[in-house]
Protein backbone atom coordinates (compact mmCIF):
# COMPACT_ATOMS: atom_id res chain seq x y z
CA UNK A 1 0.00 0.00 0.00
CA UNK A 2 1.59 3.30 -1.05
CA UNK A 3 1.40 6.47 0.97
CA UNK A 4 -1.30 8.96 0.05
CA UNK A 5 0.45 11.63 -1.99
CA UNK A 6 -2.52 13.82 -2.75
CA UNK A 7 -4.27 12.97 -6.01
CA UNK A 8 -7.30 15.16 -5.50
CA UNK A 9 -8.08 18.04 -7.83
CA UNK A 10 -9.13 21.54 -6.89
CA UNK A 11 -12.16 23.09 -8.53
CA UNK A 12 -10.00 25.14 -10.92
CA UNK A 13 -8.37 21.98 -12.29
CA UNK A 14 -11.53 20.24 -13.43
CA UNK A 15 -12.94 20.20 -16.93
CA UNK A 16 -11.50 19.06 -20.27
CA UNK A 17 -7.74 19.28 -20.57
CA UNK A 18 -8.09 21.72 -23.48
CA UNK A 19 -9.41 24.24 -20.93
CA UNK A 20 -6.68 23.52 -18.41
CA UNK A 21 -3.48 23.64 -20.45
CA UNK A 22 -3.92 27.13 -21.91
CA UNK A 23 -4.06 28.32 -25.50
CA UNK A 24 -2.62 25.77 -27.90
CA UNK A 25 -0.61 27.14 -30.78
CA UNK A 26 1.70 25.91 -33.54
CA UNK A 27 5.18 27.27 -34.16
CA UNK A 28 7.26 26.29 -37.19
CA UNK A 29 10.78 25.34 -36.13
CA UNK A 30 13.33 24.35 -38.78
CA UNK A 31 10.42 23.60 -41.11
CA UNK A 32 8.58 21.36 -38.63
CA UNK A 33 5.34 22.33 -36.89
CA UNK A 34 5.79 22.30 -33.12
CA UNK A 35 2.92 22.58 -30.65
CA UNK A 36 3.02 24.62 -27.48
CA UNK A 37 0.54 26.09 -25.04
CA UNK A 38 0.44 29.42 -23.26
CA UNK A 39 -1.48 30.32 -20.12
CA UNK A 40 -1.15 34.00 -19.14
CA UNK A 41 -0.83 34.86 -15.47
CA UNK A 42 -4.00 35.70 -13.63
CA UNK A 43 -4.55 39.36 -12.81
CA UNK A 44 -1.72 40.65 -10.64
CA UNK A 45 0.58 37.71 -11.25
CA UNK A 46 4.14 38.98 -11.62
CA UNK A 47 6.19 35.82 -11.19
CA UNK A 48 8.87 34.53 -13.53
CA UNK A 49 7.67 32.81 -16.71
CA UNK A 50 7.75 29.03 -16.48
CA UNK A 51 8.37 26.60 -19.34
CA UNK A 52 7.23 23.00 -18.78
CA UNK A 53 8.97 20.15 -20.62
CA UNK A 54 7.34 16.70 -20.62
CA UNK A 55 8.96 13.25 -20.42
CA UNK A 56 9.40 10.48 -22.98
CA UNK A 57 6.13 9.55 -24.70
CA UNK A 58 4.21 12.39 -23.04
CA UNK A 59 2.99 15.82 -24.14
CA UNK A 60 1.86 19.22 -22.89
CA UNK A 61 -1.36 17.66 -21.58
CA UNK A 62 0.69 15.81 -18.97
CA UNK A 63 0.77 19.16 -17.12
CA UNK A 64 -3.05 19.29 -16.99
CA UNK A 65 -3.12 19.49 -13.17
CA UNK A 66 -0.24 21.95 -12.87
CA UNK A 67 -0.81 24.74 -15.37
CA UNK A 68 -3.99 26.03 -13.64
CA UNK A 69 -2.10 26.27 -10.34
CA UNK A 70 1.15 27.73 -11.66
CA UNK A 71 -0.55 30.40 -13.76
CA UNK A 72 -2.12 32.01 -10.68
CA UNK A 73 1.09 33.97 -10.17
CA UNK A 74 3.06 33.71 -13.43
CA UNK A 75 2.76 33.06 -17.18
CA UNK A 76 3.16 29.39 -18.08
CA UNK A 77 4.33 27.83 -21.33
CA UNK A 78 4.40 24.12 -22.15
CA UNK A 79 6.25 22.76 -25.16
CA UNK A 80 5.88 19.49 -27.08
CA UNK A 81 9.36 18.27 -27.96
CA UNK A 82 9.87 17.37 -31.60
CA UNK A 83 8.66 13.80 -32.15
CA UNK A 84 6.16 13.88 -29.29
CA UNK A 85 2.65 15.08 -28.54
CA UNK A 86 1.22 17.41 -31.14
CA UNK A 87 4.61 18.25 -32.66
CA UNK A 88 5.72 16.79 -35.98
CA UNK A 89 6.75 13.13 -35.91
CA UNK A 90 9.91 13.97 -37.78
CA UNK A 91 12.24 11.42 -39.30
CA UNK A 92 15.50 12.93 -38.10
CA UNK A 93 18.43 12.27 -35.79
CA UNK A 94 17.22 12.70 -32.23
CA UNK A 95 19.48 13.74 -29.41
CA UNK A 96 19.39 15.87 -26.31
CA UNK A 97 21.17 18.59 -28.28
CA UNK A 98 18.29 18.75 -30.76
CA UNK A 99 15.68 19.32 -28.05
CA UNK A 100 17.86 21.81 -26.17
CA UNK A 101 18.18 23.87 -29.35
CA UNK A 102 14.42 23.62 -29.86
CA UNK A 103 13.81 24.89 -26.32
CA UNK A 104 16.30 27.73 -26.65
CA UNK A 105 14.91 28.85 -30.00
CA UNK A 106 11.39 28.75 -28.56
CA UNK A 107 12.51 30.94 -25.66
CA UNK A 108 14.30 33.37 -27.97
CA UNK A 109 11.27 33.60 -30.28
CA UNK A 110 8.53 34.08 -27.70
CA UNK A 111 9.89 35.07 -24.30
CA UNK A 112 13.41 36.55 -24.30
CA UNK A 113 13.75 37.07 -20.54
CA UNK A 114 14.91 34.70 -17.77
CA UNK A 115 12.55 31.81 -17.11
CA UNK A 116 12.19 28.86 -14.78
CA UNK A 117 12.46 25.50 -16.52
CA UNK A 118 10.49 22.57 -15.13
CA UNK A 119 11.06 19.13 -16.61
CA UNK A 120 10.03 15.53 -15.99
CA UNK A 121 12.36 12.61 -16.83
CA UNK A 122 13.54 13.22 -20.41
CA UNK A 123 12.32 16.78 -19.92
CA UNK A 124 14.62 17.04 -16.89
CA UNK A 125 17.59 16.17 -19.09
CA UNK A 126 16.59 18.83 -21.61
CA UNK A 127 16.11 21.48 -18.90
CA UNK A 128 19.38 20.73 -17.11
CA UNK A 129 21.46 20.85 -20.29
CA UNK A 130 19.68 24.01 -21.47
CA UNK A 131 20.47 25.69 -18.14
CA UNK A 132 24.13 24.73 -18.53
CA UNK A 133 24.41 25.81 -22.17
CA UNK A 134 22.31 28.99 -22.01
CA UNK A 135 22.61 30.42 -18.48
CA UNK A 136 21.23 33.78 -19.62
CA UNK A 137 17.93 32.03 -20.38
CA UNK A 138 17.42 30.28 -17.05
CA UNK A 139 16.74 31.82 -13.64
CA UNK A 140 16.17 28.44 -12.01
CA UNK A 141 15.51 24.83 -12.91
CA UNK A 142 13.17 22.28 -11.30
CA UNK A 143 13.81 18.65 -12.25
CA UNK A 144 11.36 15.82 -11.59
CA UNK A 145 13.29 12.52 -11.52
CA UNK A 146 16.56 12.74 -13.43
CA UNK A 147 17.65 9.83 -15.63
CA UNK A 148 21.28 9.50 -16.65
CA UNK A 149 22.31 7.28 -19.55
CA UNK A 150 25.85 6.99 -18.17
CA UNK A 151 24.63 5.80 -14.76
CA UNK A 152 22.23 3.32 -16.38
CA UNK A 153 25.08 1.81 -18.40
CA UNK A 154 27.23 1.57 -15.29
CA UNK A 155 24.52 -0.49 -13.64
CA UNK A 156 25.14 -3.24 -16.24
CA UNK A 157 28.14 -5.42 -15.44
CA UNK A 158 30.99 -4.67 -17.93
CA UNK A 159 31.12 -8.23 -19.36
CA UNK A 160 27.40 -8.02 -20.18
CA UNK A 161 27.46 -4.70 -22.02
CA UNK A 162 28.59 -6.06 -25.42
CA UNK A 163 25.98 -8.83 -25.11
CA UNK A 164 23.21 -6.31 -24.40
CA UNK A 165 24.27 -4.16 -27.37
CA UNK A 166 24.26 -7.18 -29.68
CA UNK A 167 20.79 -8.24 -28.51
CA UNK A 168 19.48 -4.74 -29.11
CA UNK A 169 20.77 -4.76 -32.69
CA UNK A 170 19.32 -8.21 -33.42
CA UNK A 171 15.87 -7.79 -31.93
CA UNK A 172 15.07 -4.18 -32.81
CA UNK A 173 15.03 -3.82 -36.61
CA UNK A 174 12.85 -1.01 -37.95
CA UNK A 175 9.98 -3.26 -39.03
CA UNK A 176 9.81 -4.84 -35.57
CA UNK A 177 9.75 -1.47 -33.81
CA UNK A 178 6.90 -0.30 -36.05
CA UNK A 179 4.99 -3.51 -35.37
CA UNK A 180 5.60 -3.03 -31.66
CA UNK A 181 4.12 0.47 -31.86
CA UNK A 182 0.89 -0.88 -33.36
CA UNK A 183 0.52 -3.10 -30.30
CA UNK A 184 1.81 -0.71 -27.62
CA UNK A 185 -0.36 2.26 -28.63
CA UNK A 186 -3.59 0.44 -27.84
CA UNK A 187 -5.32 2.03 -24.82
CA UNK A 188 -5.44 -1.24 -22.88
CA UNK A 189 -1.69 -1.71 -23.27
CA UNK A 190 -0.99 1.95 -22.49
CA UNK A 191 -3.02 1.63 -19.28
CA UNK A 192 -1.01 -1.41 -18.20
CA UNK A 193 2.34 0.29 -18.73
CA UNK A 194 1.25 3.52 -17.07
CA UNK A 195 0.36 1.65 -13.88
CA UNK A 196 4.05 0.75 -13.65
CA UNK A 197 4.87 4.46 -13.60
CA UNK A 198 1.98 5.37 -11.29
CA UNK A 199 1.88 3.48 -7.96
CA UNK A 200 -1.46 5.21 -7.30
CA UNK A 201 -3.60 3.45 -9.87
CA UNK A 202 -6.56 5.70 -9.25
CA UNK A 203 -4.57 8.46 -10.98
CA UNK A 204 -4.54 6.45 -14.23
CA UNK A 205 -7.82 7.71 -15.66
CA UNK A 206 -9.25 7.47 -19.17
CA UNK A 207 -8.09 11.00 -19.93
CA UNK A 208 -4.47 10.13 -19.18
CA UNK A 209 -4.62 7.00 -21.33
CA UNK A 210 -5.98 9.05 -24.22
CA UNK A 211 -3.29 11.73 -23.76
CA UNK A 212 -0.53 9.12 -24.03
CA UNK A 213 -2.16 7.03 -26.75
CA UNK A 214 -3.28 9.65 -29.30
CA UNK A 215 0.13 10.84 -30.60
CA UNK A 216 1.16 7.27 -31.46
CA UNK A 217 -1.50 7.26 -34.21
CA UNK A 218 -0.07 10.36 -35.94
CA UNK A 219 1.39 10.11 -39.41
CA UNK A 220 5.07 9.22 -39.20
CA UNK A 221 4.87 7.87 -35.65
CA UNK A 222 6.48 4.58 -36.65
CA UNK A 223 9.46 6.20 -38.36
CA UNK A 224 9.84 8.53 -35.38
CA UNK A 225 9.94 5.60 -32.95
CA UNK A 226 12.72 4.01 -35.00
CA UNK A 227 14.66 7.28 -35.08
CA UNK A 228 14.16 7.82 -31.35
CA UNK A 229 15.36 4.33 -30.55
CA UNK A 230 18.51 4.71 -32.60
CA UNK A 231 19.10 8.15 -31.11
CA UNK A 232 18.78 6.85 -27.55
CA UNK A 233 21.31 4.12 -28.30
CA UNK A 234 23.83 6.58 -29.71
CA UNK A 235 26.94 7.28 -27.66
CA UNK A 236 26.40 11.03 -28.16
CA UNK A 237 22.73 11.09 -27.17
CA UNK A 238 23.36 12.88 -23.86
CA UNK A 239 26.35 13.92 -21.75
CA UNK A 240 26.76 12.52 -18.22
CA UNK A 241 24.24 14.35 -16.05
CA UNK A 242 26.48 14.33 -13.00
CA UNK A 243 28.92 16.62 -14.82
CA UNK A 244 26.10 18.86 -16.09
CA UNK A 245 24.50 19.19 -12.66
CA UNK A 246 27.78 19.92 -10.90
CA UNK A 247 28.40 22.89 -13.19
CA UNK A 248 25.01 24.62 -12.99
CA UNK A 249 25.07 28.13 -11.52
CA UNK A 250 21.31 28.58 -11.10
CA UNK A 251 19.15 27.46 -8.16
CA UNK A 252 18.08 23.83 -8.68
CA UNK A 253 15.12 21.95 -7.25
CA UNK A 254 15.44 18.19 -7.62
CA UNK A 255 12.25 16.25 -6.90
CA UNK A 256 12.23 12.46 -6.90
CA UNK A 257 9.38 10.00 -6.38
CA UNK A 258 10.43 7.48 -3.77
CA UNK A 259 8.41 4.77 -5.57
CA UNK A 260 9.76 5.49 -9.07
CA UNK A 261 10.18 2.16 -10.89
CA UNK A 262 11.62 3.66 -14.09
CA UNK A 263 14.39 5.84 -12.64
CA UNK A 264 14.96 4.32 -9.19
CA UNK A 265 15.04 6.62 -6.19
CA UNK A 266 18.45 5.21 -5.23
CA UNK A 267 19.99 7.07 -8.19
CA UNK A 268 19.21 10.38 -6.46
CA UNK A 269 22.25 9.85 -4.25
CA UNK A 270 24.47 10.56 -7.27
CA UNK A 271 23.01 14.07 -7.62
CA UNK A 272 21.77 15.41 -4.30
CA UNK A 273 25.16 16.63 -3.01
CA UNK A 274 26.76 17.62 -6.32
CA UNK A 275 25.89 21.31 -6.25
CA UNK A 276 25.51 23.72 -3.29
CA UNK A 277 22.65 25.46 -5.09
CA UNK A 278 20.64 22.23 -5.28
CA UNK A 279 17.65 21.59 -3.03
CA UNK A 280 16.61 17.94 -2.95
CA UNK A 281 13.04 16.93 -2.04
CA UNK A 282 11.98 13.27 -1.91
CA UNK A 283 8.30 12.66 -2.67
CA UNK A 284 6.95 9.80 -0.51
CA UNK A 285 4.73 7.33 -2.35
CA UNK A 286 5.15 9.05 -5.70
CA UNK A 287 6.21 7.31 -8.91
CA UNK A 288 7.81 8.46 -12.14
CA UNK A 289 5.42 11.34 -12.91
CA UNK A 290 4.59 13.05 -9.58
CA UNK A 291 3.31 16.21 -11.26
CA UNK A 292 0.40 14.22 -12.71
CA UNK A 293 0.05 11.38 -10.24
CA UNK A 294 0.43 13.46 -7.06
CA UNK A 295 -0.14 17.09 -8.06
CA UNK A 296 -0.84 18.35 -4.55
CA UNK A 297 2.39 16.88 -3.19
CA UNK A 298 4.26 18.22 -6.20
CA UNK A 299 2.87 21.73 -5.72
CA UNK A 300 3.72 21.68 -2.02
CA UNK A 301 7.38 21.28 -2.98
CA UNK A 302 7.51 23.46 -6.10
CA UNK A 303 5.47 26.55 -5.17
CA UNK A 304 7.47 27.67 -2.08
CA UNK A 305 10.72 27.18 -3.99
CA UNK A 306 9.34 29.24 -6.88
CA UNK A 307 8.18 31.99 -4.52
CA UNK A 308 11.63 32.29 -2.92
CA UNK A 309 13.28 32.35 -6.33
CA UNK A 310 10.94 35.09 -7.55
CA UNK A 311 11.55 37.16 -4.42
CA UNK A 312 15.29 37.03 -5.04
CA UNK A 313 16.06 34.94 -1.96
CA UNK A 314 18.11 31.76 -2.31
CA UNK A 315 15.78 28.77 -1.92
CA UNK A 316 16.16 27.08 1.47
CA UNK A 317 18.31 23.96 1.48
CA UNK A 318 16.89 20.72 2.81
Amino acid sequence: MTEDCGVGQSEQERGPWEQRIGRQRDWVWRGWPVRYSFAPARAGGRGLPVILIHGFGAAIEHWRHNIPVLRQDRPVYALDLLGFGGSRKAKTRYSLDLWVEQLHDFWASWIGRPVVLVGNSLGSLVCALAAARYPEMVAGVALINLPDVALSQQAIAPPLRPVMNTLERIFTPSWLLKLLLVWVRRPAVIRHWVTLAYPHREAVDDELVQILSNPAYDRGAGDTLVALFHGLRGADFAPPMTAVMAGLTQPILLLWGESDRFVPFALAQHFRHLNPRLQFVPLPGAGHCPQDECPELFHQALLPWLAQLEQGAPPTQQ
